[in-house]
Order: structure tokens, then sequence, then C-alpha cells
């Protein structure tokens, strides 16, 4: 929490200025209502009228004030928000390709957005009510003291008792807070998992599941939410009601001062309106540690921080910037007895095989052979392999797998698309010619559907592609692998959506480009389809 502070510390700086110059002119506004109610005590009408016209002056300055404090805390919050978010995001980069996938999405998405509004309800907003609460709590302090020094010794008494009493309840709020995010998390996968699923269960009649697993799941985000907040109620009326006591005694001790001449009269009204701040702010401060104790577990998550996250992003620039990546393939991918198992489930057994440079090939065998998993052992993204992998002469292991998608495609099986332009899903960004990506467009046949869209290659394609075919879909991916220029190219069914016609058409526009490597995955190729290949490993 605190390095997040200390990241923006002259917003925060600035936005605690501004919270002391509204505490103490709201101390102040009390100080001004005793010379006030002293001059009706004193009957002197031109005391009272000045007095009561300063007063409403700080008041209305102290309204004006208010909503310049509130832009300035706002903005910090955000911006802080969104180093938590970054840092979240930096940290998912270092993962491997198997780390990231032991979570569901919905874990990670439950982190980006839950996780926030958690820590800026149960620690941003507690910590500057915390600071605020302080700054009146010592400008109280400092105007009573100046009545006289008895107030002094009993408010440090009452700091004493409030400071001390949430102790006892640390651990516990800590507890419920790590509840809260288990529970909240795991509802979240839920509904992803429940909304994925819509149109199976739709399919297959079982629409009444959809509605009892939502209530379920809306109920598991809740219910841990509801228990940390009456929780916290609790504990704040067991707070509240030391608190009321002790201000009381407060109003006790200057009600005799005030009737004994030892200080003005009109100490009973601003006097009291002190002591109540006094009280209230000790009792906030309470709450609000207890609060921020809560929302310790959510910054236990972050596994890394802002320094950290700093290291990550150097890391990953200077991979890029002092030339680490792999000299492009000379000779070829040589897989020697590898073997491979999911979770001891074995999937590849002494697989051998040897893929020359300009070579085209094609793995075939039937669902769960392990083709997929032999395309992502040579992306580097599964690493607990047995036998050899050789890229040249340079084993896979030795390789980082950022290294190796500099000079790989991978056209999966399930293509991804985002929800923009078809031209965006193609260069993810980069800088191309339009040549260049009407060349892509042309050898992956899609090129007569852009000219029946009417926004052609600015056409949104919608959430995962849903405005377009599976076919088309398709083809945005080839088109997006073939733009970035490979030299190897790893394609599983990557034209299983296709008809006939344009998926020969794109076959043969792969199999005529001599300096790419080819490695095809396919359920069955024909005969004739095979003398195409360079060689064909059956799994």
């Amino acid at each position: 929490m605190f390095c997040y502070l200390k990241k923006y510390w002259k917003e925060n700086t600035l936005t605690i200025l501004f919270m002391m110059i509204l505490s103490g002119l709201q101390v102040g506004a009390n100080m001004l209502m005793m010379r006030s109610f002293q001059g009706i005590i004193d009957r002197n009408m031109y005391q009272f009228m000045f007095w009561t016209l300063f007063l409403v002056i700080i008041w209305f300055v102290i309204y004006g004030l208010t909503g310049v404090e509130t832009f300035f805390r706002c903005r910090v919050i955000r911006a802080m928000n969104n180093a938590i978010r970054q840092d979240i995001a930096e940290i998912l980069l270092k993962k491997s390709y198997r780390g990231f996938h032991e979570q569901p999405v919905g874990e990670y998405l439950s982190q980006f957005t839950n996780d926030i509004t958690q820590i800026e309800n149960l620690a941003w907003n507690p910590f500057f009510d915390c600071i605020r609460s302080v700054v009146t709590v010592i400008f109280s302090i400092v105007a009573l003291l100046t009545l006289h020094w008895s107030l002094l010794a009993a408010s440090l008494v009452t700091t004493v008792i409030m400071l001390s009493a949430p102790k006892l309840f640390y651990q516990q709020m800590e507890q419920l807070g790590s509840v809260c995010i288990q529970e909240q998390s795991e509802a979240v996968s839920r509904l992803k998992e429940l909304l994925t699923g819509y149109d199976v269960l739709c399919f297959f009649n079982q629409k009444q599941r959809f509605i009892q697993d939502t209530r379920q799941a809306s109920d598991q985000i809740e219910k841990p939410k509801f228990r940390l907040t009456y929780v916290k109620g609790f504990v704040g009326a067991g707070m509240g009601c030391v608190n009321i006591v002790c201000q009381m005694l407060h109003v006790a001790l200057i009600g005799v001062l005030s009737v004994r001449g030892i200080i003005l009269q009109g100490a009973l009204t601003g006097g009291g309106n002190l002591c109540g701040n006094l009280s209230a702010g000790l009792g906030n401060i309470a709450q609000d540690v207890l609060s921020i104790s809560s929302a310790k577990p959510y910054f236990e998550k972050l596994s890394a921080h802002t320094g950290k996250s700093v290291e990550i992003q150097i890391e990953i620039e200077e991979e890029v910037i002092t030339g680490m990546r792999m000299k492009t393939m000379q000779n070829g991918i040589t897989m020697n007895n590898v073997s491979f198992c999911y979770e001891k489930k074995p999937v590849l057994q002494g697989f051998s095989a040897c893929f020359e440079k300009g070579g085209k090939y094609a793995l075939i065998g039937p669902s769960g052979c392990g083709k997929s998993t032999l395309l992502k052992l040579m992306l580097g993204c599964l690493p607990e392999y047995m036998g050899s992998i050789r890229v040249d002469n340079r084993e896979l292991r030795d390789c980082r797998p950022e290294q190796l998608w500099h000079q790989i495609s991978y056209i999966e099986q399930d293509v991804f698309l985002f929800n923009s332009t078809i031209w965006d899903n193609i260069t993810l960004g980069r800088e191309f010619t339009r040549e260049q990506v009407w060349k892509a467009l042309q050898d992956s046949a899609l090129e007569n559907d852009l000219l029946s869209m009417p926004d052609g290659l600015d056409t949104i394609v919608g959430e995962n592609g849903g405005n377009l075919s599976g076919g088309q879909k398709q083809r945005v991916a080839i088109a997006r692998a073939l733009l970035h220029n490979p030299s190897i190219l790893l394609v599983d069914e990557g034209t299983s959506a296709l008809d006939q016609e344009n998926a020969d058409r794109i076959e043969k526009s792969l199999l005529s480009k001599p300096e790419l490597t080819l490695i095809l995955v396919s359920h069955h190729l024909s005969s004739e389809q095979k003398k195409r290949f360079t060689q064909v490993f059956t799994l």
C-alpha cells in the first residue's frame, strides 16, 4: 500500500495539504462560534454580528475548498488504481505460458476489477479519511489547550483509549478480508464460465440452471462483502459507545470550567463542538485503521511492488534493445526422443523428427495424440519436456520463449480476435504499408470478403470476432501471421472452418514460400495433399 502512496507522494501531499487547511478552518469556525455565543451572553450586539459574519465567510470558504480537495483526492486515487492495474499486468507478463494458464481468466479479471474496487473502498478512502481525522484531532487538541490544560489532559486519555481498542480486532478483519478475496474470485470465475457456456445450456434446455447458478454466484459475491461490512458495523458501534462516553466526559469538564469562570461561558457551545470533533475524529481513526487492515490481503496478492514492476518493464525492454533475439534459424528444428506429460498423463512418448529450414511438414493423427502439444513445445510454452529439442545447435530449454516468438508465428485452432477493426487485428498496432497488408490479405484469401464489407479494413469484428464467420476469422489470423513475416509458421487446424476452395488456395500460398518453414497440424490429409509436403508425420 505505502509503495503506491510513496510513488505519488506529490499528489498525495497536495491532497493532504488541502485536508489540513479544511480541518484548520473547521476548528477555527468552532472557535469563532464561541466568540459569537459570548457576544450573546455579554449582550454585545456588535461583537455578535461581527463574529457571526466572519463565521459565515469561513464556512463559504470551507465549502469551496471541499470541492477542490475532492477533485485532488479522486485524481490521486485514480492514478494509484491505474498503477496497481499496470503492476498486475506486468506481473502476468512475467508468468510462464503454463503458469498463466494455471488460473482461469475470471481470476485475473477479478484482480483488475473487484480487487481494485475493494482496495479503493477499504484502503484509499479510509486512508484519506484517517488523515483528515488525525489532522482534525490535532487541531482540536491545540484549540482545547488554548482554553485550559485539563482539556488537553482529558484529550490525551481519550486518544489512548480510542487508538488502543481497534487492535483487538485487527486479526479478525484481516481474516475476513482474505475470505472475501477468495470467495469473490471464485464467484467471478463461475460467472464467466456460465456466460461462456450460455449457448450450451440453451441448446440443451437448461436455462433454469443458468438462473440458479447465477443466483448462487451472485450470493457468493455479496455474502463475504456483507459479512465484512456488518462486522465492521458492529465494531464501529462498539467504538461509538466508547466514543460517546469520552465525549460526555469532555462536555462535563467544559461545563465545570465554565461555571467556575475559568474559561468563557461561550465555550459551552464551541468547546462542545471541539470535543465532539475530537471524539468523532478518534472514532473515525479507529474504524479507518480497521478498514485498512482488512485491505491488507488485497495488497499481499500483488507479489511485486512498484519498484519490482519497473524492473520487469526494464527487463522486457532490454531484451529487445540489447539484441537478445535469436539469429534467424539456419538449419532447422531437431526433436530427439521427446516425451511430455500433463499432470502425469502421457501425451507424447519418444517422438523424434527433423524439420529443416524451408521445409513443409504436416502432423496428422486423431484428437488427443499430441499434435497441438508438439507445436506448443516448439513455441517454448511447455519447457517441462523430456528428451531434446534443438533449434539449429541450441537446446530449446536454453532459449526464452520471447526469443523464439520473434521468428515463429502460431495460428491456433480456436482463433481469437480483439473487438476492434480488421486492420488492427492484422497489424496488432505495428506499422505496415497498405501494400504489405493487402499482400497478406491476398495470401489468406480474404480480399474478396473485404470488398463486400462497407467499411473494408475498418470493419469492427465484434467481441472475439463475433461479426465474422468462422472461416473469415481463420483468414484474418492467417493474414496476421503472414504480415509479421515469420521464418517459421505453425498452423493448428488453421483452415478447418474454410470451404475446400479457399483452404486449397491458402495451402498453396503457404507451400509456395521457399524461405518459410511450415509445420501444419491436421486430422487427416488426402493422398494428393500429402504429396505437397516435404514430409508427413503420423502421431
